[in-house]
């Protein structure tokens, strides 16, 4: 069976979230991904929707504590390439066992 690989950009790019939290990643988990090329005048890059559900003890505030300031930071996603825009989706909303459904955009570019 032929399974769908992820592009390099979004594998980078889901290594650089995890390493945000690096001793909470057994409790942040991948729900769904999907990376469509992008090209502007200028560049070439991928945009990226990536859903997360956080589950354990203080859910919510591990989720709070992992996207805090995430627009602004550096993520480090290889030589070559990087974010040029980061955001989380709408709000962070906790589910009915209290986990909670984390939807994160990216833009990720070649130099």
């Amino acid at each position: 069976m032929n399974r769908p690989s992820m592009s390099a950009s979004g594998t980078a790019l889901l290594r650089a979230l995890f390493a945000r939290q690096p001793l909470d990643t057994h409790r942040i988990l991948l729900s769904n991904i999907c990376s469509t090329d992008w090209q502007s005048l200028t560049f070439d890059g991928e945009r990226h929707q990536l859903g997360f559900v956080v589950r354990g003890p203080d859910a919510m505030a591990l989720a709070e504590r992992w996207t805090d300031g995430l627009p602004d930071a550096e993520l480090d996603v290889g030589r070559g390439r990087f974010v040029a825009d980061i955001a989380v989706r709408g709000d962070l909303q906790r589910r009915d066992d209290d986990s909670v459904l984390v939807e994160i955009e990216a833009l990720t570019l070649c130099d």
